[in-house]
């Protein structure tokens, strides 16, 4: 399982641009898209920023776990 952010459907509410995200949580723009482009993975900066950022949401509605990506290797167990 991999954590996930719900912030980039949250932000068009609260925030004109990625660059004001991205300065409002203290991280810089290329993490702010790198991570929505599922390049980098969420960091307890990006956690504590994000939180920042959108502080009368809880934190479930931030962010979410999912399953990894089906790049991740596949174990195939054989039961006789």
């Amino acid at each position: 399982m991999i954590i996930r952010t719900k912030i980039f459907e949250l932000r068009n509410k609260n925030y004109k641009s990625l660059s004001e995200l991205a300065q409002t949580m203290g991280i810089s723009v290329s993490q702010i898209y790198r991570v929505r482009e599922g390049k980098r993975s969420i960091n307890q900066k990006f956690i504590i920023g994000a939180i920042k950022a959108f502080p009368k949401h809880k934190f479930d509605d931030l962010f979410y776990l999912a399953p990894e990506s089906s790049t991740a290797p596949t174990i195939i167990v054989k039961v006789q």
